[in-house]
């Protein structure tokens, strides 16, 4: 069976931009991101609260090209920028003092990826 990878046409669109964007501006930040989003949905990252807490530095700015999830604790302000998260990760992120992001908001802030840490 041939695989056909994201279907979700926000996805693809997003993909698309940073694929172009990453290629044209030569910024190979874009040109990863882009390639983990378009992963298929069973292989894309998946990273809880507890993963951040152990791996992260207070203050950090990561992106996941996946989805966040609210097991565990967060005591670290961090800056989080994700395609999807759960609404209890969302809180848990927001009561340490950190901020989640759209991937579209990161790039918008930051379009050269500097600082800025892939987690998968």
């Amino acid at each position: 069976m041939k695989s056909t990878g994201p279907t979700n046409p926000l996805l693809r669109k997003l993909i698309e931009e940073l694929r172009t964007r990453g290629y044209e501006e030569k910024i190979p930040f874009l040109i990863k991101l882009a390639e983990e989003l378009s992963r298929q949905r069973r292989r894309r990252a998946e990273v809880n609260i507890a993963k951040l807490q152990r791996i992260c530095k207070e203050g950090e700015t990561v992106v996941i090209p996946g989805k966040l999830l609210g097991y565990g604790m967060l005591t670290k302000p961090l800056n989080v920028a994700v395609w999807k998260f759960s609404k209890q990760a969302e809180e848990k992120v927001k009561a340490a003092g950190g901020k989640v992001l759209t991937i579209e908001e990161l790039i918008a802030q930051n379009p050269r990826g500097s600082g800025v840490r892939i987690i998968c």
